[in-house]
């Protein structure tokens, strides 16, 4: 479960950014472990995301059979229902397998 606390500033915008180095998922098709780092930024509204229950939430996904662009897009619409922020952007770069990179973004609101 995400947990929040209050935004001590909400009369201002600024950017929080929340680096996850050490991300692990499972290639649905293979079953291999897929590594990546996570990079949240977003500038809060009434909320802001608490860092323990994050590293537990991103912990989720240690066994979880998922690609890479639903990884993003459900992070960042978990994330979206938890704080509610004025702006926030997902990002996972995903280390090499079979040779290729990926990265993937998603932002609220959708530009």
């Amino acid at each position: 479960m995400l947990e929040t606390f209050p935004n001590p500033r909400p009369e201002r915008d600024y950017t929080i950014q929340i680096d996850c180095p050490e991300f692990t998922s499972v290639c649905p098709r293979t079953g291999q472990p897929d590594f990546g780092t996570i990079t949240v930024r977003y500038v809060p509204e009434a909320t802001c995301i608490e860092l323990k229950s994050l590293k537990l939430y991103l912990f989720e996904y240690r066994d979880r059979g998922i690609f890479y662009e639903a990884v993003v897009n459900t992070i960042l619409d978990d994330l979206v229902a938890a704080c509610g922020p004025r702006k926030m952007e997902v990002r996972g770069d995903f280390r090499p397998r079979g040779g290729i990179s990926t990265s993937v973004v998603a932002r609220h609101p959708a530009e």
